[in-house]
């Protein structure tokens, strides 16, 4: 039991690294992003990273398809939707949106779409304690994304239902991949996410008109980021995520809030207010929190038989 325990405190450590590492990529890809359209960098990281775990593919293949179409499905889910549409949906929200709350503030609600998802696909019910996490989380995050917490604005519909596509894809990314982990080794399960993301970024380019390839400088770059909060950061997330539920993993991720914000602050000059530090504080000190009490955020109980 210590073991499992301990195994389980590592996961949601490992989760949390990944996702502050996530949060780090603002630093190279905002800089991108004036340059370089926002499809164009995100086949460009995918094609990267397929070419880095081509050594993986063969043998990710052949386990998720002796596993069944279930699996497959996910997996393209993953590949496609949570790697290579929700990335594009949550940038696109801020080119087209009028201000920076929207985004952000919708994007909080993958943690509940993730506990929902994760009790019908994975059997994972909160305990009760789960809510001495979850509030101050989610209260962490709102204060981070809202300069002025008390009196938030929206502005757009379009920006909004791109905001909320990409926290409804990276919450059933989570659960998914969780999914995959019990079943498959945690190479396999990253391999798989490149090896669908990269025909789903394909086809953005098509969609969206925009060129296939950057500039030599930028393809640098974008090869820089697709290691760093590409590869690496998905290793440790699904190595992680293997001995971590769903539903912890979903508030170790928010963990990404936390490290953005600090990244617009320290590299970017983004001013903070009182409340976004406040906010900074209660989440980060909810993800420091959280690995000392892994078992207290769920229980397994038998999951509805699929239809």
């Amino acid at each position: 039991m210590n073991v499992l325990l301990r195994s389980r405190s590592t996961g949601v450590v490992l989760v949390a690294i990944a996702a502050a590492l996530w949060g780090l990529d603002a630093w190279i890809r905002q800089p991108l992003a004036r340059s370089t359209d926002v499809a164009t960098i995100v086949f460009g990281e995918h094609l990267v990273l397929v070419l880095c775990t081509l050594p993986f593919a063969l043998g990710a293949l052949t386990a998720v398809l002796r596993l069944g179409w279930r699996y497959v499905l996910a997996a393209v889910v993953i590949g496609a939707g949570s790697s290579a549409l929700a990335t594009i949906l949550f940038t696109q929200a801020f080119v087209e949106g009028t201000d920076y709350v929207t985004p952000v503030v919708l994007q909080k609600i993958q943690p509940v779409v993730a506990v929902i998802a994760a009790r019908f696909v994975l059997g994972e019910r909160p305990r009760p304690r789960f809510v001495l996490y979850i509030v101050p989380a989610l209260l962490g995050a709102w204060l981070i994304g809202v300069q002025s917490p008390l009196h938030p604005t929206v502005h757009g519909l379009k920006p909004s239902l791109y905001a909320i596509g990409a926290a409804i894809l990276w919450a059933l990314g989570t659960v998914l991949g969780r999914y995959l982990a019990r079943m498959l080794r945690f190479e396999h399960v990253t391999t798989l996410r490149f090896i669908f993301g990269l025909p789903a970024s394909a086809i953005a380019l098509l969609v969206l008109g925009t060129p296939t390839f950057a500039s030599a400088h930028d393809t640098v770059w974008i090869a820089i980021l697709a290691l760093v909060t590409g590869l690496v950061a998905l290793s440790l997330y699904y190595y992680g995520l293997k001995r971590t539920p769903a539903v912890a993993a979903s508030l170790a991720e928010l963990a990404f809030p936390v490290s953005a914000i600090l990244v617009g602050y320290f590299k970017f000059g983004q001013t903070l207010t009182g409340w976004q530090w406040v906010g900074v504080g209660l989440t980060s000190l909810v993800v420091v929190l959280l690995p000392a009490r892994p078992a207290a955020t769920f229980e397994v109980v038998p999951a509805p038989a699929p239809a």
